[in-house]
């Protein structure tokens, strides 16, 4: 057994010392830029950096965009997941096949689905032209506050295939003999599905939220493919802001926003487990 143990260090250590170069240590590195006036020969400047970074409006907007984004696509991406998973779980035939559907986005090129989403939203596109023929005026969905909801549609489309891959796992794994005795007791599906399914699917909702929240934070990319070098200030995000300061050469402000986000994103972690310890208890 020890020997076993020996040659699986020797397997991980490689990508372990990968790990510590390329993302550890640039991370530290990093983090003590945010405490620095200047990349070199700076000297420390307390939380400066940090008082600045929060009185600054881009970053202002950025981040109640983002706020705003993740308070939308999050709980959306749940429940269209746990709504969807509900009804394959009580699907008869095809299972897969329905579950393979909502896998599909996940495997489509970024470039083949930017041609999509753009022909559907485009000021001549699909969509406004099924409401002109019905009598209404063009929508500016990319250059209005509209934008905010087509991106919010596009993150669900494309990340709710894996969502409902892993519901459908925590679904299946409650033993049936819960459900069997709980209609014996006279429980309604409804009483069955909110004291037994819910509870047992407290770690699979922790694991696909936090999966959806680091996922909304790389929304950046199907924006800047959509909308381009300016999208409307109502999604600008965090990592347009980020990607200004790394353009300027900004190192002060975009490690300070590096490191605000990475605190952020532990303390939502850090919550999600505590949440799931006390439903266990």
């Amino acid at each position: 057994m020890k020997k076993v143990k020996d040659q699986a260090i020797w397997f991980i250590l490689p990508s372990a010392i990968g790990f510590i170069i390329f993302f550890i240590f640039p991370f530290i590195i990093s983090l003590g830029y945010a405490f620095l006036d200047k990349p070199v020969g700076g000297q420390f400047v307390w939380f400066q950096n940090f008082i600045g970074l929060f009185q600054n409006s881009s970053y202002q907007k950025a981040l109640r965009n983002t706020a705003i984004f993740m308070g939308l696509c999050v709980p959306l991406n749940i429940l269209c997941s746990l709504g969807i998973s509900m009804v394959i779980k009580n699907v008869k035939r095809y299972k897969q096949l329905f579950t393979l559907v909502f896998l599909i986005p996940l495997v489509i090129p970024s470039g083949s689905m930017v041609f999509f989403w753009k022909m559907m939203f485009a000021n001549d596109g699909f969509i406004n032209g099924i409401i002109v023929n019905l009598g209404g005026s063009a929508i500016h969905w990319l250059e209005t506050g509209w934008a905010l909801f087509v991106i919010v549609l596009i993150f669900i489309w494309k990340n709710l295939g894996y969502n409902i891959v892993l519901l459908i796992a925590g679904i299946s794994s409650i033993p049936k003999d819960y459900y069997e005795a709980a209609s014996m007791d006279g429980a309604s599906k409804w009483q069955s599905f909110k004291f037994i399914t819910l509870p047992y699917l407290v770690p699979t909702f922790v694991l696909t939220t936090l999966m959806s929240v680091i996922n909304s934070f790389k929304v950046f990319k199907e924006i800047y493919l959509i909308t381009g070098d300016y999208p409307h200030e109502s999604i600008y995000m965090l990592q347009h802001f980020m990607n200004n300061m790394f353009s300027s050469l900004n190192y002060q402000k975009l490690t300070t926003a590096t490191t605000v986000l990475v605190i952020g994103i532990t303390l939502i972690t850090m919550g999600l487990f505590k949440i799931e310890r006390r439903v266990a208890e």
